[in-house]
């Protein structure tokens, strides 16, 4: 039997880079210290604030701030997850717009994966904030499914939460766990975070970890509630409204178990649906 315990680390990230990220490398080595063989941190980390300080906090990965986390998971014999970081990789477009990066790293303190963040969150929602993450950060282009201590972990972050086609490419690929580090607004998280989350988990009969922020550094809001669930869809852990580290312990032959039951991922038809009818309508 396969267990894994995990740690979300729910942080409140303003506009100091350093002090953001010394707060999740602190935050980190304790959760690890308190047992969490695989430890997950939130979407933009290192900073919440203005699109130019954004770029201005981009560095390459490997690099300082993934080597803080690096040293943590050396020194705690863990997994990190840094859920998203700011990653520059040179001059061009891209240190205009960096990419926005989560990084797995094991525990001899080695990246063993990166994942670029595919959906970039544009929108103008009514009575609420606009954003257009395209202006700042570039795109990635593919899907990304790890191995930490023989379990599968699927790679997301935050507006990739909406694609459900991205999760089912991660569950096809093998993927057990899915993560989705983020930096949900509030205006749109006390709606949509959780029935997310649990739809994704359920669709796949997979694990869902999701470590977010909290707080309003810059005016707008994030829900926070950073959660696990389990394959079923039921909600087995859950932070509050302040910064916190949540514990859970997932038992993957839930996974096995759920999709033995419910075996959406045996039963998929992907040939039925490259044609799409559409009738038209004759004279009236």
């Amino acid at each position: 039997m396969v267990r894994l315990k995990v740690a979300l680390i729910q942080l409140d990230a303003g506009s100091d880079v350093e002090a953001n990220v010394r707060t999740a490398v602190r935050l980190a080595d304790q959760a690890a210290a308190e047992g969490a063989r695989l430890v997950a941190l939130p979407e933009y980390l290192q900073y919440r604030g203005s699109d130019d300080g954004y770029r201005a906090s981009a560095r390459p990965i490997p690099g300082p701030f993934s080597d803080a986390f690096a040293a943590v998971a050396k020194a705690r014999d863990a997994w990190i997850l840094a859920g998203s970081l700011a990653e520059s990789d040179g001059p061009g477009s891209h240190a205009e717009r960096p990419y926005n990066t989560s990084v797995l790293i094991d525990p001899s303190g080695e990246i063993v994966a990166r994942y670029r963040k595919i959906h970039l969150f544009d929108v103008d929602l009514v009575d609420g904030p606009s954003d257009r993450e395209s202006e700042r950060v570039s795109g990635g282009d593919r899907a990304v499914v790890a191995d930490v201590d023989g379990v599968r972990l699927g790679l997301s972050i935050c507006y990739d939460l909406r694609f459900p086609e991205l999760y089912r490419a991660l569950a096809g690929a093998g993927a057990e766990v899915l993560a989705v580090p983020a930096n949900f607004l509030e205006r749109t998280g006390r709606d949509h975070w959780e029935v997310l989350l649990r739809a994704r988990a359920i669709e796949n009969g997979a694990y869902v970890i999701a470590p977010a922020q909290v707080g309003a550094p810059s005016g707008v809001a994030a829900h926070g509630r950073s959660m696990v669930i389990d394959p079923w869809g039921t909600l087995i852990a859950q932070a509050s409204d302040g910064v916190a580290i949540v514990h859970a312990e997932l038992d993957l032959e839930r996974v096995a178990s759920t999709r033995r039951q419910i075996p959406v991922l045996a039963n998929r038809r992907p040939d039925a649906l490259t044609r799409v009818e559409r009738p038209s309508r004759g004279p009236r």
